[in-house]
């Protein structure tokens, strides 16, 4: 069976989509940017500001469910998103290394940094949409305005990291012993 012919069914036995600040095509676009950005070899800086963006959507998400099952309790969308965050801890375990750098006035990890930072860009672009959206009366501006708002601010940021070299991740600091094999040795 082609994929394609798979995606269309797929697509006609999905279920009602519900509206919510995080959409599904937004935590798509961000998740296929991550791992694009990974096999691109871009800057693990900018990967980090993409893995924080997509955990923050995973933590909207997971808030969702738990708020359809009936699960809640105090504190519970502050627990759900800080549970979500500690998940970049598990890169630290299995392939990174911690080496804190200046970053400004912080003296952190720049991978770490960029994953907070990504973090907190996505509920504060979701914010933005929903004030934007109630001075238009209720109403997007325009079509996928709330996947657009996100995505270009995670793209802005993107560039700015880039061209302004304000957080420069080593390629040193990711632990892989299949290139560490593949180096000579001149002892």
């Amino acid at each position: 069976m082609s994929f394609v012919k798979l995606l269309a069914g797929f697509l006609l036995l999905a279920p009602k989509a519900f509206a919510n600040p995080a959409c599904a095509v937004c935590t798509i676009a961000i998740g296929a940017s991550l791992e694009i950005a990974r096999k691109l070899n871009i800057d693990d800086c900018i990967v980090g500001l993409y893995a924080g963006a997509f955990l923050a959507l995973l933590g909207y998400w997971t808030i969702k469910f738990m708020e359809k099952k009936n699960w809640t309790f105090k504190g519970m969308p502050l627990l759900s998103m800080l549970i979500n965050f500690s998940m970049i801890g598990f890169m630290y375990v299995t392939d990174l290394t911690y080496t804190p750098k200046i970053i400004g006035i912080f003296y952190i990890d720049p991978f770490l940094f960029m994953s907070f930072i990504g973090f907190i860009s996505i509920p504060l672009t979701t914010y933005l949409y929903q004030s934007m959206k109630a001075k238009n009366g209720g109403h997007a501006h325009f079509p996928f305005e709330k996947v657009f708002i996100p995505v270009v601010t995670l793209l802005a940021l993107a560039l700015f990291i880039h061209f302004t070299g304000i957080c420069v991740c080593d390629k040193a600091n990711i632990a892989s012993p299949s290139l560490e094999m593949l180096t000579p040795s001149f002892d």
